[in-house]
């Protein structure tokens, strides 16, 4: 067994946000620390490997680019102080920074309260964010501000964003209430939930969309218009984290009970059944 026994700073409310797994999975980084670093940590023995420093307050979510080859990607910090940053993963070197001084290769801004999430598309060299109330915002991997995703009146509090390399955006906001944004800031599509979903992942293709939270059940949609594909049989606990293996063929589920499940999933089964039924 390895920990990461460093303390967060404890105002902060720990969510799936707060790390990010490195392409080879050889390495964790994680926020929420009081001296407002977020940190790498070596999946193998648990120790730490560096310290990065930016923001001015704590930081609190964090995400990653698709890698590229050699597992180059970028990372996007969020903080407590409105701002975000974008850095550059090296895979080679296994650190953040790719410039003598680890300087970010942009600073983001646009907010003016806490950032709650983030997602970054390298294919599409964008990154969506979203703060503690207001619209979500998209800024190009320069730092520029494109636009504000305005979701309806009563859509004012995000909590999770996923970005397809279509330029679909689903962005999950409090009280079951989901959107869907074309990239260039269209509402496509939404719908509430009875649920208080805590995790939300996207298919590779960006045609199927995951979701699972207190209710501890896993339902599939499809993306562009919401329509329910498959519900699994409930679990006997919420759900707090999703991930899909590389062949997209594995779910696996991290339980508010500790547990870890594993579903087999088949999202082209799914389409044809759902295709055939309409």
């Amino acid at each position: 067994m390895r920990q990461i026994t460093d303390l967060v700073d404890q105002s902060i409310q720990i969510t799936t946000h707060c790390f990010v797994v490195t392409a080879d999975n050889r390495y964790i980084l994680v926020c929420g620390f009081w001296d407002k670093s977020f940190r790498v940590y070596s999946s193998e023995t648990g120790k730490l490997t560096q310290i990065i420093f930016g923001h001015w307050d704590v930081v609190t979510c964090l995400a990653r680019s698709e890698s590229y080859i050699g597992g180059d990607c970028y990372i996007v910090s969020g903080s407590r102080d409105a701002t975000l940053l974008l850095w550059y993963w090296s895979g080679r070197h296994h650190i953040i920074g790719d410039n003598p001084n680890h300087a970010p290769r942009a600073v983001l801004t646009g907010h003016d309260q806490e950032v709650v999430c983030v997602s970054v598309c390298a294919e599409l060299g964008i990154v969506i964010s979203g703060a503690k109330e207001g619209p979500c915002l998209v800024h190009t991997i320069t730092g520029d501000l494109l636009r504000a995703l305005e979701g309806p009146d009563n859509y004012q509090c995000p909590r999770l964003i996923s970005v397809s390399s279509e330029g679909h955006c689903i962005i999950y906001y409090e009280r079951g209430r989901f959107c869907n944004f074309s990239i260039n800031g269209k509402l496509l599509a939404q719908m509430e939930v009875n649920d208080s979903t805590r995790a939300i992942l996207l298919s590779s293709d960006g045609h199927n969309l995951v979701t699972g939270g207190d209710n501890g059940v896993v339902e599939v949609w499809q993306a562009c218009d919401f329509r329910q594909l498959y519900i699994y049989p409930g679990c006997d606990a919420g759900i707090r984290a999703m991930d899909l293996s590389h062949d997209q063929r594995t779910l696996i589920t991290g339980m508010a009970s500790g547990s870890i499940v594993a579903f087999n999933i088949d999202f082209n089964r799914w389409h044809y059944e759902h295709q055939n039924r309409y």
